[in-house]
């Protein structure tokens, strides 16, 4: 976790805007019987980390959030108590897995706001659940549609796992290059089908879409390969990194090109130009249904740490995040 909080105080100072996420982990990560022991410690590294001077003096608000335990789970109590506690001013969001219903999100949030003191932070946490069974896919919708919800991510693995055998661990990996015969997490029907419905649940509420893990940590061109299908082919706009090596390649995958951002940048410049009217652009009409895709490409360029064409930059400072 430390070396994680690290590697995005550097990134940030590299391209001058958060470009990923750290979510500090009291659920897998505890030992059985440490849990109070990890949650301390948690809330103590995110306030830590919101502290950071030169992050402070650059005006750069660094994105921390922390996943609890699931809400039935008997230290999730102590976990809103210790980490929401201590440490909500520092807490971008707050993850809660196995969220299985509306139902559940409910009692995350009374749990979460019952805690929040007052002036504590001026907005409330917000809330990012990981989907994990069948029966919760079949809720998506509902649960990607509460206004707490921030993002919706896919648990892949307990995913697998819930289905008692039925789907094969092959569905937990991504198959070689030269397998078309393995039913990997992106050809096996099941888990194709999650992941389309919860990527399609987010959009239709506003909401991000974060891509499960690639496990393969050592395998730079399944990882590249399997982001680029989540982003393209899927429509996730995050995924989840396990490995600090994995960090660039999903930013690269999930950056448009530089054509792209050119492309974009041209479009917007011409657009800003005419005060929004329609253009014409390469022999295309281009009008405000376009304009907010392209901007969208933009927004996404300097998410991802990508560079912005000069006329541009100037929409995305620090002082305007």
């Amino acid at each position: 976790m430390v070396k994680s909080l690290q590697l995005q105080a550097e990134m940030m100072e590299e391209f001058g805007a958060c470009v990923f996420d750290v979510t500090l982990d009291c659920e897998d990560g505890a030992p059985v019987g440490g849990e109070k022991d990890q949650a301390n410690m948690v809330a103590a590294l995110a306030n830590t980390a919101q502290a950071a001077p030169e992050l402070i003096a650059n005006s750069v608000h660094r994105r921390i959030g922390v996943r609890l335990h699931a809400v039935d789970h008997p230290a999730f109590e102590a976990d809103v108590d210790i980490v929401v506690g201590g440490a909500a001013q520092s807490l971008s969001y707050i993850m809660v897995p196995k969220v299985e219903s509306v139902a559940d999100v409910e009692r995350a949030v009374a749990a979460l706001d019952a805690v929040v003191r007052p002036g504590q932070r001026p907005t409330p946490l917000p809330l990012h659940v990981l989907i994990e069974s069948p029966a919760a896919v079949h809720h998506a919708f509902n649960i990607a549609a509460h206004p707490r919800v921030q993002s919706v991510s896919f648990g892949l693995m307990d995913f697998v796992s819930a289905h008692g055998g039925a789907i094969p661990s092959s569905a937990m990996g991504v198959r070689a290059a030269t397998d078309d015969q393995t039913l990997d997490q992106f050809h096996h029907p099941l888990v194709l089908r999650a992941k389309t419905e919860i990527s399609s649940a987010c959009h239709a509420h506003g909401k991000v879409p974060a891509h499960c893990v690639v496990t393969e940590f050592r395998d730079a061109d399944a990882l590249v390969k399997a982001a680029r299908f989540a982003a393209t082919a899927l429509g996730y706009t995050r995924m989840w990194s396990i490995h600090p090596s994995q960090i660039r390649p999903i930013l690269q995958a999930f950056s448009p090109s530089s054509q792209e951002v050119d492309l974009a940048a041209r479009i917007i410049g011409q657009a800003i130009e005419q005060e929004w009217a329609p253009i014409s652009v390469q022999g295309s009409l281009h009008d405000r249904a376009s304009y907010r895709y392209f901007w969208q490409v933009l927004e996404r360029a300097h998410q991802t740490g990508g560079v912005l064409p000069e006329s541009m930059q100037v929409y995305f400072s620090t002082a305007m995040q």
